[in-house]
């Protein structure tokens, strides 16, 4: 029986056995790094660390504020004139109604149907016949949309039903608050006090005139005040010695 032949000590075999076999996919391991490595690693990333771009706080390509509507048009107005009312021309016109008093967002909606008006379209584009016609739909409101959508209905004084709008609210609004008042009404009271009109809660909101914590504070204090002034003349005097009895 032969003997087993021994091991070669010979140092060039071994890289080669360590080497992959041919075929065989690269390895994806990372090598590991030392701490000293680490740490020289992190020192140079933070040397050449570039800055980072601060988040712009505006939703503009800027970071500033949105950039203004600018139109192709060379006929459009950015102001337009409805019922004595300035509004945006950018805005839509279903918006933009709803800036004269006493047109809501479903009036607005309502008056542009009525008026064959794209909602979505932006009031400056409108021509100035466009826009008449809604200021018309608007005043002839009561007669084209029902009686729970007007702000006047059945006024006692002329029997009719109304709906004021703009200029003309504000004036109707005064004209009854002083109507209230005149005839000496809850309501026209509670107008006149400047408190709440409508049967809300007073004891926690709606307090008017001076704080009454300050003014309990200070009674508090002006009575203290008074009292020890009053205590040493309040004092009873010391009583005299009653005479001693001859014997």
């Amino acid at each position: 029986m032969s003997p087993a032949p021994k091991e070669s000590k010979d140092p060039k075999a071994e890289p080669a056995a360590s080497a992959p076999p041919a075929g065989a996919e690269p390895s994806t391991e990372k090598p590991k790094k030392t701490p000293a490595a680490k740490g020289k690693e992190s020192k140079d990333a933070k040397e050449g660390k570039e800055p980072k771009e601060g988040k712009a706080k505006g939703k503009g390509p800027a970071g500033g504020k949105t950039p203004k509507f600018v139109s192709d048009n060379p006929n459009f107005r950015y102001i337009v004139r409805v019922v004595n009312t300035d509004l945006d021309g950018t805005r839509p016109t279903a918006l933009a109604l709803t800036g004269v008093e006493g047109v809501g967002l479903r009036l607005a909606e309502v008056a542009c149907q009525l008026a064959h008006v794209t909602p979505e379209e932006r009031i400056g584009n409108l021509p100035e016949a466009t826009v008449e016609s809604i200021e018309a739909t608007l005043g002839a409101l009561p007669t084209k949309v029902p009686l729970w959508m007007v702000n006047h209905r059945r006024e006692p004084i002329m029997g009719e039903t109304l709906h004021y709008i703009g200029p003309d609210l504000l004036t109707r609004r005064r004209d009854d608050v002083n109507q209230m008042r005149m005839v000496r009404s809850y309501r026209g009271v509670r107008h006149e006090r400047g408190q709440k009109v409508r049967g809300q809660r007073t004891r926690s909101n709606g307090r008017t005139g001076m704080a009454a914590g300050v003014l309990k504070k200070d009674a508090k204090a002006a009575a203290a005040a008074a009292g020890k002034e009053e205590a040493p003349a309040a004092a009873p005097a010391p009583a005299a010695a009653a005479p001693a009895k001859k014997a």
